[in-house]
């Protein structure tokens, strides 16, 4: 067991690692850049959506995820908007359907018991859905909850337990000896450690190159507008078909015929009345601006959906980097040849819903103990069955770039 860890990452995984951690004694650091929540882990929507899962490891990942979190609020001492809203996908053309009655078939194969519902029982559990839309998914089980509130939550409950917690303090490398890891370099300054989580999102590769580990994570843009404070009208959480087909495209080349902002909704309303309204999927480098262009399409699919939406008003935009990987599932595990380096990144969209497992799983793995779900599946070396580093007989770090 690691007697000193150092979590790198203030967003979702890299809080929920350091609170699993510091619950099962470990003296942990948590390091983050700037402050907690301020890359990506605040900068999405509140979606725990269990059914919008690809039966498999994730979907395994996702079932036992939320079941953490039903506990979660009482075990943090903390309220984190959590609600078991239930989550509807809608479905827009016959070729949806027909892929829709698949997914749904392969859901309740795997345990979740998505149902399928009619255009006409989808508005009466719904109100003010559109007259064309063919049809929804509909899961009772499927929740939300504020992403920023779960991340302090996590982070409170670490510092109580013995974290401590270090803002404003910049990884700039990692050391390495001896093939292990024995401390990061902060600004300046070394710390030590005899275990460290690197839980970055898109700035693991970043890191980690330096010392010749090639993570295959990759900035995907997404952005979200957010409307004036409305009395309840969205009852449910909501994607449509056409978001989970861009969500499962692999391929950063877009074909020439299709949408190149990667458009589909995703919509849900906050406990204050704002709806959040998205989303998009742009391989954008780590660009963070907003695109009018994508403001207006989103927008549009949106009124689609929901006719009554139309005169709405929207008070601002964001956008957030979501971490994608080649075969969209995270990277979790100990990187092979490089004693105490783990990694807890590359979540993409799932970074909510996966965040409480995640944690809990890495902290296991830290400790030295078997994890409570099989992580084979996602280990850094199926990419490549191996990882190549280099120069790891001596210390070794590089500033970052």
């Amino acid at each position: 067991m690691s007697e000193k860890v150092i979590v790198l990452g203030g967003g979702l995984i890299g809080t929920a690692a350091a609170y699993y951690l510091a619950k099962s004694g470990v003296k942990v650091t948590l390091v983050e850049a700037r402050d907690i929540a301020a890359g990506t882990s605040g900068a999405c929507d509140r979606a725990i959506m269990v059914q919008s899962k690809k039966p498999g490891p994730t979907l395994d990942l996702a079932v036992k995820s939320a079941q953490l979190y039903q506990e979660l609020e009482e075990e943090l001492e903390a309220d984190m908007e959590y609600r078991k809203c239930g989550g509807m996908i809608i479905i827009e053309t016959a070729e949806e359907m027909k892929a829709m009655e698949e997914m749904v078939r392969r859901q309740r194969k795997a345990g979740v018991k998505v149902q399928l519902l009619s255009g006409d029982e989808a508005r009466e559990r719904q109100p003010g859905l559109s007259e064309h839309i063919l049809g929804s998914t509909w899961w009772e089980h499927d929740a939300e909850v504020n992403p920023l509130l779960v991340c302090f939550a996590f982070a409170k409950a670490a510092r109580r337990l013995g974290a401590e917690i270090r803002l404003q303090s910049k990884v700039t490398g990692l050391m390495i000896k001896n093939n292990r890891v024995t401390g990061v370099h902060l600004s300046g300054e070394i710390d030590h450690c005899d275990a460290a989580v690197v839980a970055l999102g898109v700035w693991t590769p970043l890191l980690l190159k330096q010392i010749g580990v090639d993570v295959p994570i990759i900035p995907r843009r997404g952005q979200i507008l957010v409307s004036e404070r409305l009395e309840p009208v969205i009852h449910h959480g909501f994607l449509s078909a056409a978001y989970i087909a861009n969500k499962l495209q692999r391929n950063q080349q877009t074909p020439p015929s299709a949408d190149p902002y990667g458009v589909g909704l995703a919509l849900g309303q906050t406990r204050s009345g704002s709806l959040l309204i998205g989303g998009s999927r742009q391989f954008a480098g780590y660009n963070t601006e907003t695109v009018p262009e994508i403001t207006q399409k989103i927008g549009e699919e949106a009124v689609r959906a929901f006719p009554q939406l139309a005169n709405v008003r929207i008070i601002r935009t964001f956008a957030g980097l979501r971490p994608y990987t080649p075969d969209s599932m995270p990277i979790l595990g100990p990187v092979a040849g490089i004693d105490g380096l783990f990694i807890a990144a590359g979540h993409e969209g799932d970074g909510i819903a996966l965040a409480p497992i995640s944690g809990k799983i890495t902290a296991q793995m830290v400790c030295g103990e078997k994890p409570m779900m099989d992580i084979s599946p996602f280990l850094l070396n199926r990419f490549n069955g191996k990882v190549e580093t280099r120069g790891r007989s001596e210390d070794l770090w590089r500033p970052a770039d």
